[in-house]
């Protein structure tokens, strides 16, 4: 039987990170091995400072129950990752994702993300802890300064992974919770309005990014927080508050905001490819990442979401769903009898995005051509390690490094950068807002771009040069615009769940069937292409909007949390 905690995760912490309490016999006052005291964050600057940055991925000494409290912000590069539970892919090895897309979510029931409530207030509890004592902590005024401003955001960005999964959030201020206080006060357990939530949090990021330097330099380390990740993160929340699902903040705020960090004239469209952009630490599209070294490696992509013909665990393969949505490389959808599309070709001619994101039967790969047909192709069940042989017909490309070797990767792959902010979202923002606010070629006061322009910025992206949005789009047609660069732009990055809620869509989008494809060789070498179901009864219901809380969070409060409605 498993025993039920009594203490909400963002009070268990005392208990986990910090050694707070003390033994009558000496015989048991021992120091703690597998913690960090508190006298020692409280009195050696560089144990304070590793406190600090050890934030950005909630990484815990007494962390030995593989429960995803350690992954950093969002999911990122994990086995399933979070386009699994969208109309992206699947997850080959199924790992309590599929419960999700078959609309079996649960309190009790969560898979991977029955963690993102937990682990979010942990860590907004240790973030009040550092900025509690940082007043008394020997550094200067100057570093306190940036100090405060990178935990405001951290905390942020957590109340962030509140907000988009949860909808309302506890407003903890900067109170430290305690074993010793009173956990049945109602005030630790009242979720405010999402707008108060979504204004607390903006708040917030306009004072860190007062506090945070423009850019990452030899006193403060790569990948820490900047005066830019502060505003893109206020960016998103602008627009997540504008949006339908929140209705909750104007489309001029989320211009503005997107506005202010091209208004930093620091980042730009990356040049070296788009492929290339997800393999490269440090460009000038990169406005927040997270980055790997030899020691911290991720989980090894290539040999998890690589092709069975190679030994590859096919992992998050995509769904036919979302390679249907890929307009040929003249910018017309595939359903246009004018496209060009060949259903007997129909990989060739795409936008360059697909074959940079998806693996498909005849594409490129390492030492020869992936074979997804049968009979016998190498990357088929008709090939070695069938079981793990796609379901949908596809494999993920983005973000695999050929260079790295897909056998025994271990310790020699699994350090791409996990990028949680770029350029490119920054122009799909202010795009979405404009075009709301003002329509698709209205130029805002103080920019210099349209809707429109914007996302011509991004189609012209060096190496994958699509046609430019032509003039005299509706409102309506620009709208469809923005969401498709959105859909194939920021494919696999964690934007496509929070977007087909907050347009309140999903209910259409994640009701669709996981679409795959049978691919037959026929005698004379061409290809028959037939639809299939990859995942049967996929469901989304209303109450899918938000996820649930978990049941035991709501058990720990003695039942003052409230739960999201219909669970």
């Amino acid at each position: 039987m498993k025993l039920q905690y009594k203490t909400p995760l963002y009070v268990m912490i005392c208990g986990a990170m910090l050694s707070v309490t003390a033994c009558k016999k000496d015989l048991l006052n021992v120091q703690a091995t597998d913690r960090i005291s508190t006298t020692a964050i409280e009195s050696d600057t560089a144990v304070y400072e590793a406190f600090v940055t050890n934030r950005y991925i909630g990484e815990r000494l007494q962390d030995k129950e593989g429960d995803g409290s350690n992954p950093g912000f969002g999911r990122g590069f994990e086995y399933s990752m979070w386009s699994s539970l969208t109309d992206e892919s699947i997850y080959n090895n199924d790992d309590a994702t599929w419960l999700i897309q078959r609309g079996q979510l649960a309190p009790e029931n969560l898979g991977g993300a029955g963690v993102l409530w937990g682990r979010s207030y942990r860590s907004i509890r240790e973030c009040n802890y550092a900025l509690s004592i940082l007043p008394k902590m020997p550094f200067s005024a100057g570093h306190k300064m940036r100090l405060e401003g990178e935990l405001k955001f951290i905390r942020a960005f957590r109340y962030q992974d509140i907000i988009r999964n949860y909808g309302r959030a506890v407003l903890m201020g900067d109170k430290v919770v305690n074993l010793t206080d009173n956990l049945q006060d109602p005030a630790l357990f009242k979720r405010a309005s999402i707008k108060e939530s979504i204004d607390y949090v903006v708040a917030q990021l306009d004072d860190a990014a007062s506090k945070l330097p423009l850019d990452n330099d030899g006193s403060w380390i790569l990948g820490r927080a900047t005066k830019g990740a502060a505003l893109a993160l206020k960016s998103r929340l602008t627009l997540y508050a504008a949006s339908p699902l929140y209705a909750a903040g104007t489309w001029a705020d989320a211009v503005t905001a997107a506005q202010a960090v091209i208004s930093l004239n620091k980042y730009g469209i990356y040049t070296g490819g788009y492929r290339n952009l997800f393999l490269t630490n440090i460009t000038n599209e990169t406005i927040f990442e997270r980055l790997y070294t030899k020691n911290a490696n991720h989980t090894h992509l290539e040999i998890a979401n690589g092709p069975n013909g190679y030994g590859g665990w096919a992992g998050n393969t995509p769904l036919q769903n979302l390679v249907d949505d890929y307009e040929m490389d003249n910018g017309k959808v595939i359903t246009d009898p004018t496209s060009g599309y060949d259903p007997t070709h129909p990989y060739d001619h795409r936008d360059p995005r697909f074959a940079a994101t998806v693996l498909y039967n005849g594409a490129p790969y390492r030492e020869r051509s992936i074979e997804a047909f049968t009979p016998g192709g190498k990357d088929s069940k008709d090939g070695a390690d069938n079981w793990n042989t796609t379901k949908t017909g596809y494999y993920l490309k983005k973000y695999m490094n050929d260079a790295y070797p897909l056998q025994n990767p271990w310790g020699n792959a699994g350090f791409q950068p996990w990028i949680y902010f770029r350029y490119a979202e920054i122009l799909l923002n202010f795009a979405e807002a404009a075009n709301e606010a003002y329509g698709p070629d209205v130029v805002p006061s103080g920019s210099s771009l349209s809707a429109r322009t914007a996302i011509n910025l991004i189609r012209s992206r060096p190496s994958v040069e699509m046609p430019n949005l032509a003039g005299g789009l509706s409102q309506s047609q620009m709208r469809d615009a923005i969401r498709y660069e959105r859909r194939v732009e920021l494919a696999f990055e964690e934007h496509r769940f929070y977007d087909v809620r907050r347009w309140k869509i999903a209910d259409v989008t994640e009701n669709k069937p996981a679409g795959g494809v049978i691919i037959t060789k026929n005698a004379n070498g061409t290809f028959t292409y037939t639809p299939k179901v990859a995942l049967d009864g996929r469901k989304f219901l209303p109450q899918h909007y938000w996820l649930p809380i978990p049941r035991a969070e709501i058990q720990a409060s003695g039942g003052q949390l409230q739960q999201n409605p219909g669970y």
